[in-house]
């Protein structure tokens, strides 16, 4: 459980950037989405509903080059880190989950102490371990998303913090908001995870390693 929760803690240093731009990718869609039908809208009520509205043209989207590049002008490195937090709470109990999980799951195909699972049981273990950890920690997924949510549609909260924004989805959406999700990313975590830990337990990675350490000639 040390061991998760130290890969867990180094994983988000790297992963938190990237999680921003992709939600930040993700948004601008629906983003933009809004804005077009306020707009038509708009336009409507000013002309009555007399004459067709005219249609705006899309605005293009955001690519994850240029979202880098505003967030680190506007914001700097912190930019990229927004959420910081919430991605601890989310990926450090994920691992603190997954790993001693996974273990024990695995060593039950073990038919002798010294012999490795066969790799159909790796393979289960993983898939059993990363979908249990995932809906675990699927709350603070949640949290962690409006977190690093920066453009808001109307009439969306804003949240100051972790706690302040866990308050306001439990008030203003239940308890049943924290697991919005929680099947999506067990069906994405499960066969990740159990293939990672088949190509682990087969020695993939250490037969790549030696064959370029050690070219035939």
């Amino acid at each position: 459980m040390l061991a998760g929760c130290g890969a867990g803690t180094c994983q988000v240093i790297v992963t938190t950037p990237m999680e921003m731009l992709k939600i930040q990718l993700q948004d601008a869609g629906r983003i933009a989405a809004q804005k077009k039908i306020l707009a038509a809208q708009a336009q409507l009520s000013t002309q009555g509903g007399t004459q067709p509205a005219v249609e705006a043209p899309a605005a293009p989207r955001p690519t994850a080059t240029q979202l880098t590049r505003d967030l680190l002008q506007s914001r700097g490195i912190a930019g990229l880190y927004k959420g910081l937090g919430a991605t601890l709470l989310r990926d450090v109990p994920f691992s603190i989950v997954y790993f001693p999980l996974f273990a024990n799951l695995n060593q039950l195909g073990q038919s002798a102490s010294e012999e490795k699972s066969p790799f159909y049981v790796s393979f289960l273990a993983g898939c059993v371990a990363g979908s249990t950890a995932a809906v675990a920690v699927n709350p603070c997924d949640v949290v962690k998303t409006r977190l690093q949510s920066l453009q808001r549609g109307v009439n969306e909260d804003t949240y100051s913090g972790f706690l302040d924004c866990a308050r306001k989805i439990l008030r203003n959406e239940g308890p049943s908001a924290f697991l919005k999700g929680a099947y999506c990313r067990a069906l994405v975590i499960a066969p990740l995870f159990g293939i990672a830990q088949v190509v682990y337990f087969l020695g993939i990675g250490e037969t790549l390693l030696g064959l370029l350490q050690n070219p035939q000639p």
